[in-house]
């Protein structure tokens, strides 16, 4: 992933993160909430190779660490976030390429919230955090996850096209 991208990814991670704290998280979706940043966050991951799933799973998760919502050390969600795009980057390479398979797409990127969600909550419990009973936990994940397929049909064709304007001639060769 060359530097300019690398900016590009971080300035875009930046706005929706705003968006998602400023907007998002206010509205009060029926079962759970609804994170955009990590609907969004999935997507980009899922569109990258190797290194770049990684990258931008680390700083996307760098940028997580930042929000004021979450009581968690610094470096919980780089750490989730980093295993994320490793998951995704090996597993994007057995399933094969998602541009003929968007409905593939759309559970990928489902699946890997709640998957992000419970190594987060993992990483928690190991780290001596009280996360709250495992009833409230599970909907939360689910109610996530029922959002993330709702909504991501119509995030994911917007990030792809961004992706595509955001790569060089050399990377698309």
């Amino acid at each position: 992933m060359r530097s300019a991208r690398i900016i590009s990814t971080t300035a875009f991670l930046v706005l929706v993160f705003v968006v998602q704290e400023s907007l998002i998280s206010r509205i009060n979706f029926p079962v759970s909430g609804f994170s955009l940043y990590i609907a969004v966050l999935m997507g980009l991951i899922s569109l990258e190779d190797r290194a770049g799933a990684i990258v931008t799973g680390f700083i996307g998760g760098l940028i997580l660490d930042l929000s004021p919502t979450i009581d968690a050390p610094l470096g919980q969600w780089a750490l989730v976030m980093t295993v994320m795009g490793y998951l995704f980057s090996v597993n994007r390479e057995t399933i094969g390429d998602f541009a003929t398979r968007p409905a593939a797409l759309i559970f990928f990127v489902a699946l890997g919230a709640a998957t992000s969600l419970f190594l987060f909550l993992l990483s928690g419990l190991m780290l001596g955090e009280n996360n709250g009973a495992i009833s409230k936990i599970a909907l939360i994940v689910a109610g996530n996850s029922l959002w993330t397929v709702l909504f991501s049909p119509l995030i994911l064709p917007v990030l792809s096209r961004l992706r595509a304007i955001s790569l060089s001639s050399r990377d698309r060769a």
